[in-house]
């Protein structure tokens, strides 16, 4: 098992625990809308650290959209699995014809 399934394993397990004590559940507390914007503001900060040329803040703000993106799929009832298997289903395909293959 690679680290973003067993990542995708950890948050399922803390979906219901302690929101006092658990970052996952705190999230979950709260709902889908505030999970969507931790995601978004995770995003952002890749983008600014991308931008900014500074490969270790880079890393991180990565590794927190990973983490931020498994939490929201996980409380949405997507399994991970689902997601990479998309990414299975376009590998080989252009992503210009993959776009045009989905009308976009």
């Amino acid at each position: 098992m690679d680290t973003l399934s067993r990542l995708a394993e950890t948050i399922a397990a803390r979906r219901g625990a302690d929101p006092e004590t658990s970052w996952v559940a705190r999230l979950n507390a709260r709902g889908v809308p505030v999970i969507a914007r931790k995601l978004g503001e995770e995003a952002v900060e890749t983008v600014i650290a991308a931008l900014s040329g500074n490969r270790e803040e880079l890393v991180g703000e990565a590794a927190d959209v990973l983490f931020h993106l498994l939490v929201l799929l996980d409380a949405k009832g997507v399994p991970l699995a689902e997601v990479l298997a998309e990414l299975e289903r376009r590998e080989g395909t252009g992503g210009i014809a993959e776009k045009a293959a989905r009308g976009q």
